[in-house]
């Protein structure tokens, strides 16, 4: 583990921990439309002649060495290699079909804000509905919303590391096209990644399930200093302890892969 790898581990950290996103629609909300766009205008660019802070080594042959499509044409091919990492069910199962690249890459770029939307996630929700313990005015998160998390935590757990790193290197072309899309002309996505990395790592756990309150359809975080944080954190406080550790001990591991010092293809 010593190569980039987060940008599709990514995909699944972030249907683990969006099975609603920073707060929770109830089943009279209507979902929004799909769009592509950032949730907040992007801070000012890194000057052009910047090198990376965080270079993506040259990619290797194990996804080919056919041209990359343009990412307006990506999905397929992106998907296709998902399949050969995740297994076609999987990747079936989890991915949003459309906009695949794009969806990710403003997915990570938007959990390091105080809102995720929830039409942009590149996977699909936890399954069944978001429980909450009490009533409307004093509620809580059920512990037993945990669970709703744990298929997606055991992906998590289980990655291929190596195919990963080999998946992502290859595409990383087309995710940083798509990052300098949203208005990055000259930043770099890998760095970007490393920085939702450390927010998400910096995440408490609480001492026991947070507090809500709903003030009309969505279910916030009674606790302002809770409901102003990062969406990523948010996210991790809301799938429970135990889930988060798992999640956050993988990230640890992935950080360590995409800060090292790359390795030369032999």
């Amino acid at each position: 583990m010593n190569r980039p790898l987060i940008g599709l581990v990514i995909l699944v950290i972030a249907g683990a921990i969006g099975g609603g996103w920073y707060y929770w629609r109830s089943s009279r909300a209507q979902p929004a439309p799909v769009t592509m766009a950032v949730e907040a205008p992007p801070p000012p660019a890194a000057p052009q002649e910047a090198a990376p802070v965080h270079p993506v080594p040259e990619a290797g042959p194990d996804f080919g060495n056919a041209p990359l499509p343009a990412l307006n044409d990506s999905d397929p091919a992106i998907r296709n290699a998902l399949d050969q990492v995740f297994g076609a069910a999987t990747v079936m199962q989890y991915l949003a079909p459309e906009n695949i690249i794009r969806r990710i890459v403003v997915t990570v770029d938007n959990l390091a804000r105080q809102k995720a939307p929830l039409q942009q996630r590149p996977v699909g929700t936890a399954p069944g509905a978001f429980i909450a313990a009490g009533d409307e005015l004093h509620a809580s998160i059920d512990p037993k919303n945990y669970a709703r998390y744990q298929p997606m935590v055991s992906v998590i757990r289980n990655l291929d590391l190596q195919r990963l790193t080999a998946l992502y290197v290859h595409f990383y072309p087309l995710f940083q096209r798509s990052y300098e899309d949203l208005g990055y002309p000259n930043a770099y996505f890998n760095d970007r990644l490393v920085e939702v990395i450390d927010i998400l790592l910096a995440t408490p756990t609480p001492a026991a399930p947070p507090e809500l309150v709903r003030p009309n359809v969505m279910y916030l975080y009674a606790d302002p200093a809770i409901e102003a944080r990062p969406a990523g954190q948010k996210l991790l406080m809301r799938m429970g302890a135990d889930n988060a550790k798992a999640v956050k001990a993988k990230l640890m591991e992935l950080r360590a892969a995409v800060t090292a010092a790359p390795i030369k293809h032999k």
